[in-house]
């Protein structure tokens, strides 16, 4: 009779921002989709793309390539939104995130995930959970709750309702690639 070994490991969403590859906890994930129509909201900061139409609710979609000062995504081929729920203490929040590309699914063993390095004072690096390491690469895991967390974002989730658009029992990720 086999022993059943317990392996402690997480399970993360990559993605491509430039040449950089981001993770970010899959049960944050509520689904990915393609590239479509962002209509922008006037007076919202640049990285703040504007809201697309998920299932009849206006979702706040962020360029996660220029938040973090990498430059803007370009709509290609590749290019997804990803949406993600934001837990706040009672509420939940669903925002898009802008990405390159969505990559894989990746199951990281907890031992391969370090802390986050410390940059200085002047660097604001809270928003990264930890950094992986797979193969000879490493890939900077995402706080979801952190990345989504200022005030810009928050006004935008408030003034749109904060509701999260209707989830269906059998939601699961969806991707279209």
């Amino acid at each position: 009779m086999a022993t059943d070994v317990q392996s402690d490991s997480q399970r993360f969403l990559t993605m491509t921002l430039g040449n950089e590859i981001f993770a970010i906890d899959i049960f944050s994930v509520r689904e990915i989709l393609d590239y479509t129509d962002i209509t922008r909201i006037p007076q919202t900061p640049e990285f703040m793309r504007g809201v697309v139409n998920v299932r009849g609710s206006a979702v706040p979609v962020v360029d996660l390539k220029m938040k973090f000062g990498l430059g803007q995504v370009e709509q290609t081929l590749n290019t997804r939104i990803v949406i993600v729920e934001i837990r706040r203490e009672d509420t939940v929040s669903v925002m898009g995130a802008l990405a390159d590309s969505v990559k894989e699914v990746l199951e990281l063993e907890t031992d391969r995930i370090d802390p986050p390095p410390r940059m200085g004072a002047t660097v604001r690096a809270d928003f990264i959970r930890g950094i992986g390491r797979h193969g000879d690469r490493f890939i900077l895991i995402l706080d979801v709750d952190k990345v989504f967390s200022t005030e810009e974002i928050l006004d935008l989730s408030h003034m749109l309702g904060e509701t999260a658009p209707p989830a269906g029992e059998n939601d699961e990720i969806i991707s279209n690639p």
